[in-house]
């Protein structure tokens, strides 16, 4: 009985010992090599054969040349993954051996590791079309990628130059932006555990990562999210309600491994939108867990972390226009520390008044510090008003520079930098003039007359022409409440210039109905992703809605008398009425208006009457 019910202590098979076959095969004799091969590719082979094959290469890897990368290649096929944890330990086992005895097969055996980056493709079988998807029901998936993150970590321990060729295959190996939502999510998880044990790769994977997100960004803009969310939320309620009792089963669960589970209501409606969400809560985990230990903030680490991020940034998100959610992960790391808030603003002021950079570049750091100094809680109002004395002093030396020369007139291609510093302080004064003005009224006041609004605005430059009117109509209603400066005579006389702008740069274009000479966008316009925002909240400046008191006063006419053709066709037709002053600013020459109401926690566009 015990013989009978005792395993054999090694499972039989055939043609003799690995090296008399691997020997046999290089005088020219195959079959043993091809029943081999064909024992290997079996898809019922067991644990201890697996186990039995292993220990004998791994005293065999000598032989493994590249004339033997065929062998190798099944090998590496082997389903080693989800089996018992003997064959997982030998298999790690062969797989170090292997590449210190032969580098050749490095990079297959980086293949394969990263392979295993996404759930495993199941083909399920729909009114007779083979449908394949990631198998979300695999138990085992956080402990095989955890295997998975070991394997590379051996084979990094014995081959140093790994990371240098593990990179182009990370790249080669990004599922697209269609695939799945968890494939999606789980490679980009494991990419961003690999810079934790290969340092070295952490720029270049952040990189990858956020030219990814980038793409699904400008895929996706902020009007189509709305419509998508307008269109869910109107859709049949019986249809609604089915459709919650499918994702409630699928999704209203604890977090499974590594997975971002969340109840129906959070799911964007958008597809795409969907997609980046998850994502943008992934890289704002990560950001977290790399700059805080023990809960406590790492001043090193973060700097460190800071560093990279602005690398990206730089490369990737200054160049591209008018993307809504991915820049975000400066506006959360900076909210870590006032230092890295100050360190961004200073890097972005470099980048607005250096004269080597390219003008667009310029213009969006302008944009950026106007978004950033308005929209950011944390940044405290002694930040702000330095950051204003740096920007209007500037805009004063330009004025100096310009106001007698030749090029003293409005010209967005001459002057766009100067003009994005304009709306900057605009934006700013207009989120921000409560605070400037709280406590020491008089005080307050008379910092803000000390910025000499009026030469500003009176220049031969005439920013008011440029800015967006609706940045425009809010900063003159509020300069006029304060007797800063009376900016309507100026829009008046705009309004009746009926000169189409210029544009030289393209060839003298004439532009007759352009609102947004500088197509220009905020980019920390309030973020939309259902769940990413839950990060970012805390930290925002949301735009308080005026009290009817102050309505009033916006909108009170300050002489009677003006024709309403003369007071309200200029804005009524070319105001872009796009989340009133602080939503997303039109994006082309032909953008279409708005309704302010479109988005919640932005100011209305504010019609004021001007004096003939």
């Amino acid at each position: 009985d015990e013989f009978i019910s005792s395993p054999p202590r090694k499972t039989v098979r055939f043609g003799g010992t690995l090296t008399d076959i691997l020997l046999k095969y290089e005088k020219g004799e195959t079959a043993d090599f091809e029943l081999l091969k064909h024992q290997l590719s079996d898809p019922d082979i067991k644990d201890a054969q697996i186990i039995n094959w292993l220990h004998e290469f791994r005293t065999s890897v000598a032989y493994l040349t590249k004339e033997l990368e065929q062998l190798v290649s099944i090998l590496l096929k082997l389903p080693w993954l989800r089996r018992s944890r003997e064959v997982v330990e030998e298999y790690l086992g062969f797989l170090g051996n292997l590449v210190s005895a032969q580098t050749v097969h490095l990079r297959p055996c980086l293949r394969m590791i990263v392979s295993q980056f996404v759930p495993p493709r199941i083909t399920i079988r729909e009114d007779d079309v083979d449908i394949s998807d990631s198998d979300d029901d695999d138990e085992n998936i956080s402990e095989n990628f955890n295997t998975c993150h070991r394997a590379l970590q051996t084979v990094a321990r014995y081959v140093p130059s790994t990371p240098q060729f593990l990179m182009p295959i990370l790249v080669e190996n990004f599922p697209f932006i269609n695939k799945s939502e968890r494939t999606l999510e789980c490679y980009v998880h494991n990419l961003l555990r690999v810079t934790v044990y290969l340092p070295t790769l952490r720029l270049q994977i952040l990189e990858l990562i956020i030219e990814k997100l980038l793409k699904l960004d400008v895929s996706t803009p902020q009007q189509d999210i709305e419509d998508a969310e307008e269109t869910a939320n109107n859709s049949d309620s019986e249809e609604k309600s089915t459709e919650e009792g499918l994702f409630h089963m699928e999704e209203d669960e604890e977090r499974k491994g590594d997975k971002v589970v969340s109840s129906s209501n959070e799911r964007m409606a958008h597809p795409l939108a969907e997609r980046l969400d998850i994502l943008m809560t992934i890289l704002f985990s990560y950001i977290k867990d790399v700059c805080h230990v023990d809960g406590k903030l790492d001043i090193n680490n973060t700097k460190d972390l800071y560093r990279d991020l602005v690398s990206v940034f730089d490369k990737l998100i200054l160049p591209t226009h008018a993307s809504c959610h991915v820049q975000y992960f400066m506006f959360y790391i900076c909210s870590f520390k006032l230092g890295l808030a100050e360190a961004f603003l200073d890097h972005l002021w470099k980048k607005l008044h250096d004269p080597n950079n390219p003008s667009v570049i310029r213009q969006t750091a302008g944009s950026y510090i106007g978004s950033f100094l308005a929209r950011a809680k944390f940044i405290p109002v002694v930040t702000v008003k330095a950051c204003l004395d740096l920007l209007v002093n500037w805009l004063h030396k330009y004025i100096d520079n310009q106001d007698t020369g030749a090029n003293a007139y409005c010209d967005v291609a001459l002057h766009g930098p100067f003009y994005s510093t304009c709306q900057a302080v605009f934006y700013t004064l207009i989120f921000r003039h409560k605070q400037l003005l709280d406590g020491n009224l008089r005080k307050g006041l008379s910092y803000l007359q000390s910025l000499n609004f009026e030469r500003i605005v009176m220049c031969q430059l005439n920013p008011l022409k440029i800015c967006i009117p609706s940045v425009v109509n809010l900063f003159a209603a509020i300069t006029r409440k304060y007797q800063l400066v009376f900016c309507y005579t100026i829009i008046e006389r705009n309004n009746r210039q009926f000169i189409p702008v210029v544009r030289s740069g393209t060839g003298g274009d004439l532009v007759q109905t352009c609102t947004n000479p500088l197509d220009s966008f905020f980019p920390f316009d309030p973020y939309m992703l259902k769940r990413s925002k839950k990060t970012i909240d805390p930290f925002y400046q949301f735009w308080e809605e005026l009290s009817a008191e102050d309505l009033e006063n916006l909108k009170k006419p300050i002489k009677k008398g003006t024709s309403e053709d003369e007071d309200d066709d200029f804005l009524k037709g070319e105001t872009p009425q796009n989340d009133g002053v602080v939503g997303i600013a039109p994006n082309s020459y032909e953008s279409t208006t708005r309704s302010p109401d479109s988005s919640i926690g932005s100011p209305p566009d504010c019609y004021v009457s001007y004096p003939q």
